[in-house]
């Protein structure tokens, strides 16, 4: 196996690894440090099925919840990040944001592999949120960690959300309902439950508020942080292979989608990757 790392201050590509077969205890081990150590990971001309997807999610940790996916048919736990070619809905995921941060416990981390991958375009953005937190000065630091978040769904998958009733046209089997609309807090600084490495955890969109602090005052200070968070030099941009898998430590790491391939389709099959038991 063979790590090269992307030169950002996230991502590695991985190669001398075939992950369509079960997967040796000792290689997982060797992947699970290295996902640790970059935050992301490449792993291109893999080609795996769907069930080769599922048994690799099942390695690296079992099965996290997904809610408001539809997941493909005669599948549970793989959903189709699609769009057609001929689509003109607003891009999916095009926002920063953490997956199911909303969530009690949320998930460590995502796969996704190439199914169909346009010749141009559809570039994947990841920022290093472990990076941004360490570049601050210590007092804005120690204010930071007396910080706790609200997280709701509510913005993007209540009836009334982005993706609500409203959304028409759209290719991606999105179900929203108004489970959304509960919150759940969590640390806006977090230690990385395997690394112990301190760093942002979410940002605004899922983040609704802040404990103790006035709407206007929460939406103006998470307005500020997004915009430290998403800085360019903790940026780094995957750009997609025919074949490929990805994977990302959600705890560490933001991401969005970007667009760029109109009149081609894209389609991308997921999981999510539960997080360990808590020790």
């Amino acid at each position: 196996m063979k790590v090269d790392p992307s030169g950002a201050t996230c991502g590695a590509s991985v190669t001398g690894v075939d992950l369509s077969h079960p997967v040796e205890p000792s290689v997982l081990a060797e992947i699970r440090a290295a996902w640790l150590a970059h935050k992301v990971l490449a792993f291109p001309e893999q080609n795996l099925d769907d069930d080769a997807l599922e048994r690799f999610t099942l390695e690296m940790g079992g099965f996290g919840d997904d809610p408001f996916f539809e997941p493909i048919p005669g599948r549970t736990n793989i959903a189709a990040i699609l769009r057609e070619k001929d689509e003109t809905s607003p891009l999916f995921a095009e926002n920063w944001h953490s997956d199911w941060s909303f969530l009690a416990v949320p998930p460590s981390g995502t796969c996704l592999s190439a199914i169909d991958i346009p010749p141009v375009g559809g570039d994947t953005l990841f920022v290093n949120q472990t990076a941004a937190f360490a570049a601050l000065p210590d007092d804005r630091k120690n204010y930071l960690r007396t910080l706790t978040a609200i997280h709701s769904a509510r913005g993007a998958y209540s009836p009334d959300g982005f993706y609500g009733k409203n959304d028409k046209g759209r290719s991606m089997a999105i179900r929203p309902d108004e489970s959304a609309m509960a919150t759940q807090t969590h640390p806006l600084i977090i230690n990385h439950p395997e690394t112990g490495e301190e760093g942002f955890f979410s940002c605004a969109g899922y983040i609704v508020g802040i404990e103790g602090m006035s709407d206007a005052d929460a939406f103006a200070l998470l307005t500020e942080l997004l915009e430290w968070q998403s800085r360019d030099e903790f940026v780094y941009r995957h750009k997609w292979q025919s074949g490929m898998l990805i994977m990302w430590d959600n705890r560490c790491v933001l991401h969005k989608a970007t667009d760029g391939y109109e009149g081609h389709r894209r389609e991308l099959h997921r999981t999510t990757i539960a997080a360990p038991p808590a020790a």
